[in-house]
C-alpha cells in the first residue's frame, strides 16, 4: 500500500512539473508573437 501511495505521489508531481513547464512555455510563445506584431507595426 505504502509503495503505490508514492507511486502514485511521485506521478502527480512529475505532471504537474510538466504542466507548469508547458504553460510556462506557451506564454513565452505568445509573448514572442506579440514581440514580433509591435515589430511590424514600426
Amino acid at each position: 500500500m505504502r509503495k503505490l501511495m508514492m507511486a502514485l505521489g511521485l506521478a502527480a508531481v512529475t505532471l504537474t512539473a510538466t504542466a507548469c513547464n508547458t504553460v510556462k512555455g506557451a506564454g513565452r510563445d505568445i509573448e514572442s508573437v506579440g514581440q514580433a506584431g509591435q515589430d511590424a507595426i514600426n
